[in-house]
Formats: structure tokens, C-alpha cells, sequence
């Protein structure tokens, strides 16, 4: 599609610029991070406080404000020096504690813009539900200002997350890719899980993104791509990473250290037999690349690897997490002695903690499988096309 062809997709924070009467009345507490960004890059705190929005604090998520802190991190609380508003570090920060920040701030609502991926077990739409549940404990009103879902509206992938395996990666029952924006991810958690937990639904406002189609990928809108964490570089490492991301729970690398996180894997333990027998495969829109890499920090610090590049042919066919879960059953009957899954503390299994790949996947269904040398594929299948696992009464784009 040319440039100028491209549909001309207008985020919600450019409508609440245009209008910040959409927020509602009172103070606004703005959820954001570097990504919180208007079509043109300008900063949305900045710009909504010219528009005239009484804009009295900012909250980050996981990876800071700044979007500086690596994965697990954030950036330390201070005042913004941009708009002098005071920054609330809301990542790892849930329950009465978040309540009691909420009123604290003397918000009347808050305002949540942040680029989401896609996956369930991104850690951002789990700060917004966290917030739009205590948003309803406390009275404060929630307004998702949404934005286009790079990965599209019409495919889902992954079975539903078990309540059992609840975590931060993962806190309520959705597919692992769940082809909603945020907006429509949450109304659908405020009237499936938000009232489980707070008792009573929040009270939510969703501002579209206006020209937004479900056929569309990040690419398409025309929008800025702006790195939603400093591991996200391109719209090519999102498409990939609902499935690789599957390997940060094994003792593969999962490319970080490199300039091409989770579009490359390896291991020490790597040899010639892993790139042709996943060609074998004939996986659809991908094809594997042998090669070798040294990751400057994470998994293998500084060791050579060697793994595979995935070099994506087609997105609309591709399937990132039927490709992942394919990986995983030829690395473990490739290598039974040296593949191993870590743990949720980060060490590798054997040690009396919870797997993480059971976190990711929302159970321990794909790691039994693997272990087993049952076909694991099977598991990849979604509930129901996106419309109906969701149930349309959430849907909001054609």
C-alpha cells in the first residue's frame, strides 16, 4: 500500500486534543508513557494542558514515563520537566496501594494512552485494568483514549488464559494475540473481570480512534511508529513478538542484547539441524535464517550464539504463536538434554517455582505437551474468531 493510498487514522488523544470536553468534567490524571504521542509527535501531557484539559498528574507504566527502564523496570517517581505534573510510578503497584494513590492524586478521572501489542502478555493493558479497577473502588471514571492494535482486528490466536495461572503477564481469561484494541479490550474486561475484583464495573468511556478498520496492521494507519518499550523497535518486531515471546520462558535468548529482539532465537547448544528442520515445517508467511549472534546483555551475555533469524514472507498469513509453539517441539526433539524451561524467578527448572512459560501461556498445557512429544498445535487454536470469544457488544471498528 503506497502512502498515498493509507487511510488516515486519527488516535483518540488527537480527538481529546481537538476536544477535551470527551474526558468529562474535573481533574485528569493522564496514564501514559513516551508513547503518548499525537500524530504530528507532539507529546500529548504538554499539548492536552494547551487545549485547556485540567491535567493535574501523570502516571507510568512498567518501563518508565521515559520508556528508558529495560523489561521488569521502571523509572523512579519525580515531576515531569516537560509540564512540571507529578509522575506516579503505577508498575508493580496494585490493590489497596494503588486505591490509596487514586485518592491521594484527587483525580475526578483518568485518562489511560498507551500503545499496546497485541499480547496478553504485554504489561500494559494489565496497568489499565489494575487502574480501571481501582478506578471503580474508588469513584474515579476511566477514558481509554484508543489506538489502532498493530497487529490488526481479525485474527486471534492462543488459547484463554486459566485463572489459575493469573500474574502480571496475564490477569484475566483472554487468547494469548486477542485482535482488539485497548479500547475494546476494555470494555470487555470491565464487564467480564473488572467487577469480580472491585465489585462493581468502572465507570468507562472509550474515545475511538477514528478511521481505524479492522483489516488494518501499524503500517497501514499511517501512524508514527514510536518503540513501545525499549525491546519493541519496528511493527516487524510486534508481528513477531506474540510468539517469541514465548521464549523468554525457556533458556534460549530471546534476542535481547541485539538490535533484533524476539526476530531472533539461539542457544548455546544450537547446531546445523535447527534451520532445516523448521524449513521442513513449511510454516506459513515465515522463513528461517541460520545464524549467529552475540548478545551484549540478558540470556548468554556476551557468548556466541546460534539460533535463527525469523524473516516474516506474508503477515496476513502468518501465525506468530503456532510458529513459536512449532519451535518449541523441534528445540525439545532436537535437543532433549540442553532445552530447558526457566522458572518464574528467572533460573532454570528444578528449583520448586512456577515455570514461566505456564505464566506466558496461561497454563501448564503447552509445556506438558512439549515434554511429552505430543503435538502441541492443536492448543494454538483460539476460542472463536475475535467477534465472538470477545462478544460483539464490545467490538467498535467495521
Amino acid at each position: 500500500m503506497s502512502t498515498d493510498d493509507r487511510v488516515t487514522v486519527t488516535p483518540g488523544i488527537a480527538r481529546l486534543h481537538e476536544s477535551p470536553g470527551l474526558a468529562g468534567p474535573g481533574r485528569l490524571g493522564l496514564v501514559t508513557n513516551h508513547t503518548g504521542v499525537l500524530p504530528d509527535l507532539r507529546p500529548a501531557a504538554p499539548a492536552l494542558l494547551e487545549a485547556g484539559a485540567r491535567l493535574v498528574a501523570l502516571f507510568g507504566p512498567e518501563h518508565g514515563l521515559h520508556g528508558t527502564g529495560q523489561a521488569g523496570e521502571s523509572e523512579a517517581a519525580q515531576a515531569d520537566p516537560t509540564t512540571g505534573l507529578p509522575v506516579h510510578d503505577t508498575y508493580r503497584c496494585g490493590g489497596e496501594r494503588l486505591d490509596e494513590l487514586l485518592r491521594d492524586c484527587g483525580v475526578d478521572a483518568l485518562v489511560y494512552d498507551l500503545q499496546d501489542i497485541g499480547a496478553r502478555f504485554y504489561t500494559y493493558v494489565w496497568t489499565m485494568f489494575d487502574l480501571m479497577v481501582s478506578a471503580a473502588r474508588t469513584g474515579v471514571r476511566f477514558v481509554v483514549a484508543d489506538r489502532p492494535n498493530p497487529l490488526g482486528g481479525l485474527v486471534s490466536e492462543g488459547p484463554l488464559l486459566d485463572p489459575a495461572w493469573a500474574s502480571f503477564v496475564g490477569r484475566a481469561p483472554l487468547p494469548v494475540r486477542y485482535g482488539l484494541t485497548c479500547g475494546e479490550l476494555a470494555r470487555h474486561l470491565n464487564a467480564s473481570a473488572v467487577p469480580q475484583v472491585a465489585g462493581s464495573a468502572a465507570d468507562l468511556t472509550v474515545i475511538e480512534a477514528a478511521g481505524w478498520q479492522r483489516a488494518m496492521d501499524a503500517e497501514a494507519t499511517g501512524l508514527p511508529w514510536v518503540a513501545p518499550s525499549p525491546n519493541i523497535p519496528t511493527p516487524a518486531t510486534a508481528t513477531c513478538y506474540p510468539g517469541t515471546c514465548l521464549f523468554e520462558g525457556t533458556n534460549l535468548s530471546e534476542g535481547r542484547g541485539t538490535t533484533q529482539p524476539f526476530e531472533i532465537v539461539g542457544a548455546p547448544y544450537i547446531d546445523t539441524r535447527f534451520a532445516p528442520s523448521l524449513a521442513e515445517l513449511a510454516l506459513p508467511g515465515v522463513r528461517f535464517r541460520d545464524l549467529r549472534y552475540v548478545p551484549t546483555f540478558h540470556k548468554h551475555a556476551g557468548r556466541p550464539l546460534r539460533g535463527v533469524q525469523l524473516h516474516i514472507t506474508d503477515r496476513e498469513v502468518f501465525a506468530p504463536v503456532r510458529t513459536a509453539v512449532a519451535m518449541l517441539a523441534t528445540l525439545r526433539r532436537l535437543y532433549p538434554d540442553s532445552f530447558a524451561w526457566r522458572t518464574a524467578n528467572g533460573d532454570m527448572e528444578g528449583n520448586g517455582h512456577r515455570h514461566f512459560i505456564d505464566l506466558l501461556w496461561g497454563s501448564d498445557r503447552l509445556r506438558r505437551a512439549v515434554d511429552a512429544g505430543d503435538d502441541p498445535l492443536p492448543l494454538c487454536d483460539p476460542p472463536a474468531p475475535t467477534s465472538r470469544w470477545a462478544g460483539d457488544d464490545v467490538l467498535l471498528y467495521p
